[in-house]
């Protein structure tokens, strides 16, 4: 167990963040495989924006890597697009 103050801070905030980026991940992958699993382009086409700014605000965060955003919103685009 760590014995420094910053350090048991530092356990804690981690522990935070941890679980706050798990919550935003996870319900911007429930909301990619919502967008997949659509089979209408009108609801396709109004979900693309929110689910494109999701995946913007993961990567800006650094949950996730802003390369593997790009690759997702390139393939949701290609998905939408080929309704």
């Amino acid at each position: 167990m760590a014995n420094h103050q910053s350090s048991l801070k530092r356990i804690r905030q981690t522990q935070t963040k941890r679980l706050r980026n798990r919550y935003y991940a996870k319900t911007t992958r429930n909301a990619v495989r919502e967008l997949r699993a659509t089979t209408d382009k009108e609801i396709a086409l109004s979900l693309l924006p929110k689910v494109t700014a999701m995946l913007d605000r993961l990567a800006g965060k650094n949950v996730i890597h802003k390369n593997k955003a790009a690759n997702l919103k390139s393939k949701l685009s290609k998905t939408v697009n080929k309704l």
